[in-house]
């Protein structure tokens, strides 16, 4: 299978990538260039918002399955479809429990994929999606965005992985150390009054089940993350037993509070994917070895 990857330059991406690769797939990785790619890929420099130079990198290339790791916005999607076309049978965007950010609820069950249908969310190429502040300000209705333009325009199979929080791993994102730092050194961590449990899955997780995505035949959405959910609270409970410190708790009022703190449920219902044949793993397996990587 010839497998091309855009982005995967760090964290879960690099797994993939490596994960690929280690089943026998010849992987083409097509970055910027700015970090080397594992041995024994394929590596293409080029900027994936540039559609002329995406082009000439692609030139006389053919992939049975592209996993697009660094699609933020429907702009991006439409370059990829049209610079792929022809090009690929085949596309796995790496999405995000961010597209159901406002639906959510105190005490809601999980969400469904049909909660969000790609094939009639709206799609507004005339938003400012290349100014970077925009972009980070709305992340979950880019990737929304993202996903119906390729859904709907794409000339191949399209598959959004709606992955949960990811936790392990060389996590650059600094949420969890948020939480190690602040209990370790007994300083008061901000959360609601009443967290809401979200779901989360292990980094080797969501790359295997974007491997096996890949080289799957369904399409459409599909929710990723672990059996079980975690909020503010627990997850301050767990690290606190790990570090031996007693967490000090304290409302969110006036400031910001922490990552993965929510007044809302962040949950997501993985039926599908088990449906398709994937099995994940629970939270409770990973978290504590999770916990004492990120402590050092």
């Amino acid at each position: 299978m010839d497998v091309c990857v855009i982005g995967g330059s760090r964290y879960f991406g690099r797994r993939l990538i490596e994960e690929l690769r280690d089943t026998g797939a010849a992987v083409t990785v097509i970055n910027r260039g700015s970090t080397p790619a594992p041995q024994g890929v394929t590596h293409l420099r080029a900027d994936r918002d540039d559609e002329a130079a995406l082009r000439a990198v692609l030139a006389d290339r053919h992939f049975d399955v592209v996993v697009d790791q660094v699609c933020y916005s429907p702009l991006q999607a439409a370059i990829a479809a049209r610079a792929f076309a022809g090009r690929a049978r085949r596309y796995v965007l790496t999405s995000t429990v961010e597209v159901y950010a406002e639906l959510g609820r105190p005490g809601g069950e999980a969400l469904p994929e049909q909660a969000v249908d790609p094939s009639t969310w709206p799609v507004d190429l005339t938003l400012p999606w290349t100014d970077p502040r925009f972009q980070a300000a709305h992340y979950g209705e880019g990737k929304r965005q993202a996903e119906a333009l390729l859904t709907r325009e794409a000339p191949f199979d399209v598959v959004a992985v709606r992955t949960a929080h990811v936790l392990g791993g060389a996590d650059f994102t600094g949420r969890l150390a948020h939480y190690i730092e602040r209990i370790e050194h007994g300083l008061p961590v901000a959360v609601h009054a009443a967290p809401q449990p979200a779901s989360f899955i292990h980094a080797p997780e969501i790359a295997r089940f974007l491997a096996w995505a890949a080289t799957a035949d369904f399409t459409g959405p599909v929710n990723a993350a672990s059996h079980g959910t975690l909020d503010a609270r627990r997850l301050c409970e767990a690290i606190g037993h790990v570090v031996g410190a007693e967490p000090a708790l304290v409302a969110g009022t006036g400031e910001p509070v922490s990552p993965f703190s929510f007044d809302r449920s962040y949950t997501v219902d993985t039926g599908r994917a088990a449906r398709l044949g994937f099995h994940f793993s629970s939270v409770a397996e990973w978290l504590p070895l999770v916990l004492k990587e990120a402590r050092g």
